[in-house]
């Protein structure tokens, strides 16, 4: 269950943020990777380096994470629940709040899959290739 609730997390983080390139175009991004989108992104950062100090960071986060999964198999917490809620969503109903995660993320993992294999057979991101479905 741990791993299924991290990969949903980053994938609905992934599914926003391939989303969000289609809608918003930033100068200072603009100028570093030429309008790069999803996969040709990640060849324009790693031609310019910046994918050490990005695997860094994950290596970081992997480290907290694998400590938090030692206290899950110890039942001293319950799996994804990293005592973060700012917003206090937890409060109200837990366990739909906590299904609604679940299959939000499940929904995500798909939804991130179509959209980078759209990317690889046209090259559009996903409003592009929605918004261009018939050429």
């Amino acid at each position: 269950r741990e791993a299924e609730i991290k990969h949903g997390r980053v994938a609905m983080l992934a599914a926003a943020g391939a989303i969000f390139q289609d809608l918003a175009t930033d100068p200072g991004y603009t100028a570093m990777a030429g309008g790069a989108k999803m996969t040709a992104l990640h060849d324009v950062m790693v031609e310019k380096g910046v994918m050490g100090q990005l695997l860094f960071w994950i290596s970081f986060a992997e480290l907290f994470g694998t400590i938090a999964l030692f206290d899950t198999l110890e039942g001293k917490r319950a799996p994804g629940d990293f005592k973060f809620d700012p917003m206090g969503m937890g409060k109200k109903d837990m366990a739909s709040m906590q299904l609604k995660e679940i299959k939000n993320g499940r929904l995500a993992m798909m939804g991130i899959g179509g959209m980078t294999h759209g990317y690889f057979i046209t090259g559009k991101g996903p409003l592009e290739l929605l918004g261009n479905f018939n050429n």
